[in-house]
């Protein structure tokens, strides 16, 4: 029998402290068009420090994938940048029906300057209004293009990470399968934070949280209605039901107890090292979904952000 979190009396005090000051519909997917101004809301109402003085911020329209239309990519430069340096190419959250690559302004930035870097945000298309493939269409179009272009961009074309956050780290593991199987230059490593991997929602874990001020269960199946349209999945939109998942680049996975997605992931994470590719999975006891954003002074969420730091610099310095 699936056992459902009660979160009030399984976290912490600071992370309980979190969960009490959110909107308690913020999760809500019944109404997308109100769950997107509101979640928009609570985001832009969080102190958000300065942006490094020493990153220039651009955008350009790449081409679409397979005929699709352009896509909007956000570029975070750092002054001085030396030719041949890595770069990033980055896919923000969102359960693919949610957010915007402006959200992540500061995260994309504050990487740009930490690792001397070039950091791509990839603005891709939302469900419902596009449905699969065109999502992961268009953060492969945006991977090429950084590829392709990497002479003009001044960095390593060898030394190109993939990364994003839930939504985002599904995204950015399919977008690693297509870029597999399509040939040509590949991703150094794929950077996958709590990734939304699995369409089916059968895992115990996928079951477990119903408390909608989080990442839940009725928002995760009404997002992937949305996100599929109808059509039957495949490994690039569901990456958990890829059968063969050799070839890949190195990866880096993680999650906490408390995220829906916490089986899945540990379960794709076994799979590619399965698979002869090689993936460090980590586990946070305790975290609920994107909680190490918003409980930012707990030692675990920091813990978390320096082992992911940690990666990221291995990643882009082609330490792995």
């Amino acid at each position: 029998m699936t056992n459902v979190i009660d979160l009030e009396e399984a976290l912490d005090e600071m992370h309980a402290a979190v969960l009490a000051i959110l909107p308690p519909t913020l999760f809500d997917l019944t109404d997308l068009a109100a769950c997107r101004a509101q979640l928009e809301a609570v985001l832009a109402a969080r102190p958000v420090p300065p942006l490094p003085e020493n990153v220039t911020i651009s955008e350009t329209h790449v081409p679409g994938f397979d005929g699709d239309p352009d896509v909007r990519v956000k570029m975070y430069t750092p002054d001085n940048l030396a030719p041949g340096s890595p770069a990033l190419v980055w896919i923000h959250g969102g359960g693919m029906v949610l957010l915007s690559a402006d959200g992540d302004d500061f995260l994309c930035a504050t990487w740009a300057a930490n690792h001397n870097c070039l950091v791509a945000s990839v603005d891709y298309r939302l469900a419902p209004e596009t449905s699969a493939p065109g999502l992961v269409n268009d953060c492969y179009a945006a991977f090429r293009h950084v590829a392709a272009n990497a002479d003009v961009l001044g960095i390593d074309p060898n030394r190109i990470v993939l990364g994003g956050a839930s939504a985002g780290g599904g995204l950015a593991a399919g977008t690693a399968l297509l870029a597999r199987d399509q040939g040509g230059q590949q991703p150094a490593a794929q950077l996958l934070v709590f990734p939304m991997l699995d369409h089916s929602n059968t895992t115990e874990s996928s079951h477990a949280i119903h408390d909608k001020r989080v990442w839940n269960r009725s928002a995760n199946l009404l997002a992937w209605e949305h996100y599929l349209g109808g059509a039957e999945p495949t490994i690039y939109s569901s990456p958990s039901t890829c059968d063969d998942l050799s070839g890949l680049p190195h990866a880096y996975i993680n999650v906490g107890t408390m995220d829906m997605f916490h089986d899945e992931d540990i379960a794709y994470a076994t799979a590619l090292n399965r698979a002869g590719v090689a993936c460090e999975l980590h586990v946070y006891p305790g975290a609920f979904h994107a909680s190490q954003n918003f409980v930012v002074k707990h030692p675990m969420s920091q813990r978390w952000a320096a082992d992911q730091e940690a990666f990221l610099a291995r990643a882009l310095n082609g330490d792995l």
